[in-house]
């Protein structure tokens, strides 16, 4: 069995939290969330990562990674830079994070478990992950209406300075400057639909990952995740099975109708009454929540109007 670590990634909103939850619900992974996040919590880290995110989408390649390799390898080997965690975040609830995260780290690398990162920042990186860390890395896609029309109602937009002020990422990726025309720009459907177009471009050219299509693991959970596990490596159980369908049917009891749908911000979490899949482990609870997997796709254009539906295709056309 391979001991290779494992990465989930994808834009924001496009079910790795979700997809992560189900991959280590085997118990043979240790959930690290978002260790790119450049903000605190659950990124600025040091303990987790050592190494200072500068950017939203951080680009890491060969030209740059004298330091991040060093420090994903010790992420993905669990371990875990207590020192350096409290020189630099030592409020209360800092240093109970560190309890917790450095426990985790700890008993997981002792029971001889892999690392599952789950980190939307790394979808432009995705590549060097999977070259030079040797990462099973698996990048969500979600149809590009569903994908807008949740950052439409969260009141999400993206700042395309993020990603122009890398010059390692315009210099590998050139036709991310056509994103020029809408940096300062108020119209958040066409700057979703540009960055979704872009980031798919981008993961359609990448050799040694995994696309994924988060509707087709909405749409049939049990068959999609056991061929995610196949491309992870790990061991489909009864366990895993039971937990992965009674997680994607949502949290009420047969019978008692849909569960809710995922939700941005931290997250309830399975375990904590009956009906619910499986406990949290891991470094966090995060965006995913248990839900009817196939309601989540009936509600999926929510908050945009036929018009914005037909913009969305336009702009994301390929």
């Amino acid at each position: 069995m391979t001991r290779a670590p494992v990465l989930v990634t994808g834009l924001p909103r496009s079910g790795t939290s979700w997809t992560g939850k189900m991959l280590a619900a085997g118990g043979d992974l240790v959930y690290v969330n978002e260790p790119l996040n450049p903000q605190h919590p659950p990124g600025r880290c040091p303990g987790v990562l050592r190494a200072e995110v500068t950017h939203r989408f951080q680009y890491i390649c060969d030209d740059n990674a004298a330091t991040w390799l060093p420090a994903f390898r010790d992420t993905v080997a669990l371990r875990y830079r207590w020192l350096s965690e409290l020189r630099a975040n030592h409020s209360p609830y800092d240093l109970a994070r560190l309890v917790r995260h450095g426990t985790t780290f700890t008993l997981g690398r002792l029971a001889g478990r892999r690392a599952l990162l789950d980190d939307p920042f790394a979808v432009l990186s995705a590549g060097w992950f999977a070259r030079r860390l040797g990462c099973r890395v698996i990048a969500l896609v979600r149809d590009p209406v569903s994908f807008v029309a949740s950052w439409h109602r969260l009141g999400w937009t993206v700042y395309f300075h993020e990603l122009l002020e890398q010059p390692l990422l315009v210099r590998d990726h050139p036709g991310l400057l056509e994103l020029r025309a809408l940096v300062g720009s108020q119209d958040r459907i066409a700057k979703a639909a540009a960055l979704w177009r872009v980031t798919r471009s981008i993961l359609a050219r990448t050799p040694g990952i995994l696309i994924t299509s988060y509707e087709s693991l909405a749409a049939d959970p049990l068959p999609r995740f056991r061929d995610l596990y196949d491309h992870a490596a790990l061991p489909w159980t009864p366990a895993a099975e039971r937990r992965i369908l009674r997680a994607c049917t949502g949290p009420s009891a047969p019978g008692k109708g849909p569960g809710k749908g995922p939700g941005k911000g931290p997250g309830k979490g399975p375990g904590k009454g009956p009906g619910k899949g499986f406990a949290w482990s891991g470094l966090s609870r995060t965006a995913y929540r248990p839900m009817d997997s196939r309601q989540a796709l009936r509600d999926a254009a929510r908050g945009l109007t036929p018009e914005d539906v037909a913009r969305v295709r336009a702009l994301t056309a390929t």
